[in-house]
């Protein structure tokens, strides 16, 4: 559903229209389930890399062990290709969904963010910066769309963000590792690293999951309940 959800008494800041995340959210939990899918199929991958360049390195050889290094190139090239895949499908229909969600949150309460509505999509692509602004944004949203009679903590996104982080920065030095690598003791290593990435992605994804959800109902039950109720004076 993409229409305008009824909130006369909001003022809202210019510009911002109050529509339901619904549709889209669920849209972006689903996808994000894909995403895990993928991340446990990799999983699957690194231990079987992991386990052939282990008996590559223990020297162990033979016409088996070159068969089950080439499955295991094979099945690791098919998880990267389905980790992209899932990765780019989730990223626009997410972004889609945090655009919607920041200019509800705008219209319950429009004094309520430290960044500038551009930085809700930009905050992902800026180098550095996007090692903390989209938490900041996620956590602006979380605190504008609470009720006024419910005002949750923030350890749900900080738990989320917190577990990304670890993983991305665990996915560039598996990368680094492979590389590098150049015998099999060296791959062993990295995919051990890769298969610590890809779990803790999963890890991510299932919080990410749980953020667009909470976020969400939030949204629509803020919208059922109404402005704060203003004390009547004298």
């Amino acid at each position: 559903m993409t229409s305008p959800m009824p909130a006369p008494a909001y003022a809202g800041a210019p510009g911002a229209v109050l529509r339901s995340p619904v549709g889209l959210g669920r849209a972006a939990a689903a996808l994000l389930g894909l995403v895990v899918s993928a991340d446990l199929f990799a999983v699957w991958a690194d231990v079987v890399q992991m386990g052939v360049a282990g008996d590559l390195a223990d020297g162990i050889t033979g016409s088996d062990v070159i068969d089950r290094a080439d499955r295991a190139d094979s099945l690791y090239r098919a998880a990267g290709l389905a980790q992209v895949t899932a990765l780019l499908a989730t990223m626009a229909v997410y972004l889609c969904w945090l655009w919607r969600v920041r200019v509800n949150a705008e219209v319950f309460n429009p004094g309520g963010h430290s960044k500038a509505r551009g930085w809700t999509i930009g905050g992902w692509f800026v180098p550095v910066v996007n090692l903390w602004f989209p938490r900041r944004v996620v956590l602006d949203i979380f605190d504008s769309s609470a009720t006024w009679a419910n005002r949750p903590g923030h350890a749900l996104v900080n738990a989320w963000w917190s577990v990304w982080l670890v993983s991305l920065f665990a996915d560039r030095a598996a990368s680094r590792m492979y590389g590098r690598a150049d015998t099999a003791a060296a791959l062993r290593d990295a995919a051990r690293q890769m298969l610590f990435s890809d779990a803790f992605d999963v890890v991510a994804a299932v919080l990410a999951v749980l953020v667009v959800l909470k976020i969400t109902r939030m949204q629509h039950e803020r919208a059922l309940a109404g402005p704060m109720p203003i004390p009547a004076l004298g």
